[in-house]
């Protein structure tokens, strides 16, 4: 997780940008493909760091607990 994640200022940040990690746990919550996330979010990419939804899903316990 650590690799594509990175918590600063109290937050969890997908690594290298300024997007929460919320936004994108959120999108995926709410059934956004992981296209559709991309779109909102292009500095999250490449697509397969988006499919790295599996951070959540591998992670679920640690990011619903933040």
């Amino acid at each position: 997780m650590e690799h594509y994640v990175r918590g600063r200022d109290g937050g969890y940040y997908i690594a290298g940008t300024r997007i929460a990690l919320d936004s994108i746990v959120l999108a995926f919550k709410d059934g956004e493909s992981p296209e559709t996330i991309l779109q909102s979010f292009p500095m999250a990419g490449p697509l397969i760091c988006v499919y790295r939804d599996s951070i959540y899903l591998e992670n679920r316990a640690k990011v619903e607990a933040y």
